[in-house]
Parts: structure tokens; C-alpha cells; sequence
């Protein structure tokens, strides 16, 4: 069950990885256009619900891999659960609620955690020691999924902090424009 689920993950990763990739050469070569399609085929009005959905991906991935699987978050995996779980209650409550104005909160919390998964990611990928990472039994470098031959659960996180982010700028650009 680990390794399909690793798999769908993995799968999603990749798909999100290339729609960032895509939508980055975008708006390197045309702006305009870029936010213009953005705004109104990606995300825009409905940032908030896409921005749920990946959080509620990413925070239901990072459970089963540390409830079901049973692999023990690494110190870095715990402060990046810190910006991510919360997510889906403020998101899920903004939506609730009709309430675009959290998308300032959201946009910090993901921020920051992105900050970490950068942080996290260049450890894993370059195997540079970190003393913050030997605080607890679980090394910050291990890779304990490697999906399609390169995805790891920092990679994962990396990805969806990044998209919520994109998203959340979309949605904050296009409720700034209304």
C-alpha cells in the first residue's frame, strides 16, 4: 500500500512540478498573457479552494506516511507539518466562510514553510550535514520514498509549498483587481 500511494504522490508531484515549470516560463515571456490565463483558467477566483486541496493533499500524504507507514518525521519534516496542517483549517474556514481576506495568513504560513523545505531539500540533495538535523534519531538527509527516481517527501512538501504559494499570489492579484 506504501508504494502506491508513494507512487500517486510521486505522480502528482511530477504533474504539479511541470504546471509550476510551465507557468513560470510564462510569465518570463509574456506576463500579461501569463496572468491573464492564470487568473482565469488556473486559479484566480477559486484560489482559495485550490489552495485547500493541495493542502488537504499534502497534509493527508505527510499523515499517512508518518501513521500508516510508519515513518518517523526527521526534525525538518516537523516544522514544515507546522506551516502546512494549519492550512487546511484556515483555508477550510475561509472557504466556509467566503473570507478572501486570509490569504495574506495563508501566503505567510506557506512562505515560511517554503523557506524550510528549501532549507531541507538542499540537505537531502547534497548531503551537506546539518547540526540542526542531528537533535533527534532521524537524519534530515534520509530518503526513506524516492518515487519516479527522484521524488522524496521533502520534495513533495517542496512542491506544495511552492504551488500554494503561486496560488495564493494568483488569487491575491486577481481579489486585488476586483
Amino acid at each position: 500500500m506504501t508504494q502506491t500511494v508513494s507512487l500517486i504522490l510521486s505522480v502528482l508531484t511530477a504533474l504539479t512540478q511541470a504546471a509550476l515549470a510551465f507557468a513560470v516560463v510564462l510569465f518570463v515571456l509574456d506576463p500579461k498573457r501569463a496572468k491573464a490565463l492564470i487568473g482565469k483558467y488556473a486559479f484566480g477566483r477559486n484560489a482559495i479552494r485550490a489552495a485547500f486541496v493541495i493542502a488537504l493533499v499534502a497534509t493527508a500524504g505527510s499523515l499517512f506516511y508518518s501513521q500508516i507507514a510508519g515513518f518517523v518525521p526527521c526534525e525538518l519534516c516537523w516544522f514544515q507539518r507546522i506551516f502546512m496542517y494549519p492550512q487546511v483549517v484556515i483555508l477550510g474556514l475561509a472557504l466556509w466562510n467566503h473570507d478572501e481576506n486570509i490569504i495574506d495568513s495563508s501566503l505567510a504560513l506557506a512562505g515560511i514553510g517554503l523557506i524550510v523545505s528549501l532549507y531541507h531539500n538542499f540537505i537531502i540533495y547534497t548531503a551537506v550535514p546539518s547540526a540542526f538535523c542531528s537533535l533527534t534519531s532521524v537524519s534530515c538527509a534520509t530518503k526513506t520514498v524516492l518515487g519516479l527516481g527522484y521524488v522524496t517527501i521533502p520534495l513533495m512538501a517542496l512542491t506544495a509549498f511552492a504551488t500554494l504559494v503561486m496560488i495564493l499570489l494568483s488569487g491575491k492579484s486577481q481579489h486585488k483587481n476586483d
